[in-house]
């Protein structure tokens, strides 16, 4: 395997995993970065930029990072608190009137950034083209009724979330969210980020698509179930929550459509490199050559528990912060301190403020679980030994 780019010394075991992870694990194209203390430590890629092809991975090739987006989407919204732009606690309707219908609101801005107001799924799917019409999405949910009392539980958005938080920020700012990230965050940190990909960078992002692993490898790093009912039963059953949940886009989009990847959705359609993800996750706990997103404040905000334990939509148990996963057996990160967000399949962003690390992980093989992908979960693994 022919992997490039550098590793600071003490990280070597990092570079080990990476050649493993394509030698066992059935990689197909990656990159991973690892920033120390607002200092880049490791930046590596290495196979091919699309998963069905033979183009090299390039220095500037990115990735559709699909839920991993869901960690930026959630800096927005607490920059916004940081600078007095949006109150947390306050109805969501506040900021979004015709939001305060069909019992929600109650609905508060912490409870959509944390999962429990109740809207994960929807009575009626978008299309392909609704979802991202910028449009139909906020429509639909401004009518929705939640599915349990909000505050009360949690059950994972999965993309729901992408019109929530657009049309949210749209409101209090009077921008897009790509349009915000791309002013606010990924210019001035000089991020290779981008949720609504422009057209001239089309031709750095490969494609995706499934890649199955290796049978020696199954088995390792997937989600702990709960008893008695697994997540594969659960995807089966067309009534179920997690089905309804996955399944708010029908037909399944064709994330690879350059039309998908122009749209802005803040919770699965973001595009990034490994380096900018760990960059991005390295600003949020401190200084990077001058720039430093997160207030003290804010980064406790950011890695705080809000809710816990069975996700009514994941099965499992998961553990969320302010719009960011927290470490826990669903969703192993660095350390008890450390957050991020993972993209179904493999992505992975996150910080661990304790060791100063931040990590960004892309890979165009899109594996079944939707968070501890073996592959990220090796790579991981690997940094903690080089601590």
């Amino acid at each position: 395997m022919d992997v490039q780019g550098t590793v600071a010394a003490g990280f070597e075991p990092v570079r080990d995993a990476f050649v493993r992870n394509f030698e066992r694990l059935g990689e197909r194209g990656a990159a991973v970065a690892v920033y120390r203390d607002g200092h880049k430590v490791v930046d590596l890629w290495a196979g091919t930029r699309d998963v069905d092809g033979t183009e090299p991975w390039a220095l500037d090739t990115a990735q559709t990072v699909r839920s991993a987006t869901k960690g930026i989407a959630a800096a927005v919204l607490l920059l916004l608190h940081q600078r007095g732009q949006i109150d947390l606690d306050a109805p969501v309707g506040t900021y979004w009137p015709e939001f305060k219908t069909a019992g929600k609101e109650r609905v508060l801005v912490r409870h959509l950034l944390t999962h429990r107001g109740g809207l994960p799924a929807l009575d009626r799917p978008l299309t392909p083209a609704e979802a991202i019409d910028g449009e139909s999405g906020a429509r639909a949910l401004a009518a929705q009724r939640p599915l349990w009392e909000p505050g009360t539980d949690h059950g994972y958005h999965a993309l729901t979330h992408n019109w929530l938080i657009a049309e949210l920020v749209r409101r209090v700012t009077g921008r897009s969210v790509g349009r915000w990230i791309a002013e606010e965050i990924a210019g001035p940190l000089g991020l290779d980020f981008w949720v609504g990909l422009p057209a001239e960078e089309a031709h750095r992002v490969g494609r995706i698509g499934p890649a199955e692993a290796p049978p020696a490898a199954e088995g390792g790093g997937e989600l702990r179930l709960r008893p008695k009912r697994s997540v594969a039963e659960a995807y089966k059953d067309p009534e179920s929550l997690t089905r309804r949940a996955f399944g708010a886009i029908a037909p399944r989009a064709d994330e690879n459509d350059p039309a998908y990847r122009a749209a802005e959705l803040p919770a699965g359609g973001g595009i990034s490199t490994a380096r900018a993800l760990a960059r991005v996750y390295a600003a949020m706990i401190g200084p990077v050559d001058g720039h430093r997103l997160f207030a003290p404040a804010t980064l406790t905000l950011a890695r705080t528990e809000e809710s816990a334990g069975p996700d009514r939509v994941l099965v499992v148990a998961t553990r969320f912060g302010l719009g960011f996963m927290l470490h826990g057996p669903a969703a192993p990160l660095l350390g008890p301190g450390s957050f991020g967000h993972p993209g179904r399949g493999g992505a992975l962003g996150f910080a661990d403020p304790e060791s100063g690390i931040a990590f960004g992980y892309v890979t165009n093989g899109m594996r079944k679980g939707v968070t501890a992908d073996p592959r990220a979960q090796a790579l991981v693994r690997a940094v903690r030994a080089a601590l």
